[in-house]
């Protein structure tokens, strides 16, 4: 059976999902998972060579599943990533991690600076610490010695691609993430170079995202277990190939993806802005720019929440979902209790690197299943923050298909409809991500007009909201936005007191 394999090289781990021809039927999913390491307080970093090994694990054991190589395999990417390379593209540091806060002093510089919203218009990225363009600077900063050795600053995506071919390519939609391109003219934007301080030969060639090649080397080939006419090809960033794999690349339907973080999008002809939210524009392909704005804290908070704080540490997506059918019974509200759930800082709409996560309205009534209602809840008035500002700029969301790990809960997408008012579906649990790359592999690989559309039968439920619920999320949401606004500067000063950084 002729298949396309989408892998997606994500912030915990690596996933292959390998879809038949006909589009409608996922044939196997592998994943590897990889450490993330702290090495000082802000930092978050990965080492290359780790993600590289789960990449070739997940290849060899789809490939070897499912008895012969996939025809075109299509790479996805989580976005932001920074590794300096020396001359032979030899790691010069870890990867750093797009949830690396060592530059939030930088961002807020050119955030302040009369500059910014030409830097943000042109390059469609948010001025933020998870940007390329303020880690670079920062290492210019404050590792001028690493700095001057570094021959090319690259991406996870590059660093692999580089390891497959030899090439530092880097595709639209991965690059419109960094800050450093120009989302229009599709050239690097020389006003963010200067300011990071380096040049174009300092970074990767740009290429479209059905980009592919179809050389693999006789070493590659025996190791992948590939032939050399498997094309690889170079796709795109996670989110834009998360509305790809998840159907929402249509008007005015969005795709919330709830994974480690959480982000709404929708597909538009041109980039919608809005300066004070700062939603992203980034590239799927030359007719389509998926805007929306990311959430540092999705499951990752969950998680927490359950695995350190509750200490019940569920082994799975559907573990957590389990848990979450027990507060079927609270009522929408948690009984008063409301979340603010930036235990991470917080990217859009607040863009805050110095908040931080709080329970607010504690009373004796509240059980544990109150919380956990409570940081579901949190979690899902942070992204219905986000689309509010969103459909200033792009218009009316009609309705949203929702992936990620975490939509295998019913009941937290019933929470999301209800806060939302709008009907939400199911889509694609194993992975919108991955499929999305096998969906622009497959679109490459045969040269098609338009990508082929994933339909799994079984991913078809659909929640529509509850008006009174609705009505009760609003006070509670207005509720949840003056918090923040009321204890911000208290978040500052505790994150000075914390880190001893500004």
């Amino acid at each position: 059976m002729t298949y396309f394999l989408g892998v997606d090289i994500g912030t915990g781990s690596t996933k292959a999902v390998a879809i038949n021809e006909p589009a409608n039927a996922i044939l196997s999913t592998e994943q590897v998972s990889y450490p993330t390491i702290h090495p000082r307080p802000l930092f978050s970093e990965q080492a290359p060579e780790l993600i590289w090994q789960a990449f070739i694990k997940c290849i060899v054991r789809t490939v070897t599943k499912l008895g012969h190589a996939p025809e075109a395999i299509g790479l996805s990417t989580a976005m932001h990533s920074v590794i300096a390379v020396d001359q032979q593209g030899q790691p010069l540091t870890n990867m750093i991690t797009w949830a690396d806060g060592r530059s939030a002093t930088i961002a807020r510089e050119i955030r302040r600076s009369h500059d910014a919203r030409k830097i943000y218009e042109s390059t469609g990225t948010p001025i933020h610490a998870m940007s390329p363009l303020c880690k670079i600077r920062w290492l210019r900063i404050h590792e001028p010695e690493l700095f001057r050795k570094a021959a090319r600053f690259i991406s996870i995506k590059e660093y692999i691609w580089f390891r497959l071919f030899g090439e530092y390519k880097m595709d639209h939609s991965a690059a419109s993430g960094t800050g450093l391109m120009d989302i229009l003219q599709l050239r690097w934007y020389q006003p963010s170079l200067e300011l990071a301080g380096i040049r174009e030969e300092n970074l990767s060639s740009l290429v479209p995202t059905d980009y592919y090649r179809d050389d693999l080397t006789d070493a590659l080939q025996l190791q992948l277990s590939l032939p050399a006419t498997t094309k690889f090809v170079v796709g795109g960033g996670d989110g834009c190939l998360a509305n790809l794999g998840s159907n929402a690349i249509a008007k005015g339907v969005a795709c919330l993806t709830i994974g480690t973080s959480g982000a709404i999008r929708v597909a538009c002809e041109m980039p919608c802005y809005d300066f004070d939210s700062m939603t992203f524009n980034y590239i799927l392909d030359s007719n389509t720019f998926v805007c929306g704005g990311p959430i540092n804290n999705g499951g990752v908070v969950l998680k927490w929440f359950l695995d350190d704080l509750l200490e019940k540490s569920p082994a799975a997506a559907t573990d957590y979902a389990t848990i979450l059918s027990q507060t079927a019974s609270i009522p929408a509200g948690s009984g008063g209790l409301i979340f603010l759930p930036y235990l991470m800082g917080e990217r859009a709409p607040i863009w805050d690197s110095r908040a931080s996560g709080a329970f607010f309205g504690i009373t004796v009534r509240h059980q544990q299943k109150h919380f956990v209602k409570a940081v579901i809840e949190g979690i899902s008035f942070a992204l219905y923050q986000v689309a509010g500002a969103l459909e200033g700029a792009s218009g009316k969301i009609r309705h949203i298909n929702a992936s990620g790990g975490f939509v295998h809960s019913g009941e937290w997408l019933q929470v999301l409809s209800d806060i939302f008012n709008t009907t939400i579906y199911r889509k694609n649990t194993e992975d919108a991500s991955s499929i999305g790359a096998a969906l622009i592999a497959a679109k490459a690989s045969r040269n098609l007009p338009s990508y082929p559309v994933f339909l799994d039968k079984e991913e078809s439920e659909a929640f529509a909201p509850d008006g009174a619920n609705h009505q009760r999320y609003l006070k509670a949401f207005e509720l949840f936005k003056r918090l923040y606004e009321k204890t911000k500067d208290e978040m500052a000063a505790l994150y000075l007191l914390n880190t001893g950084s500004d």
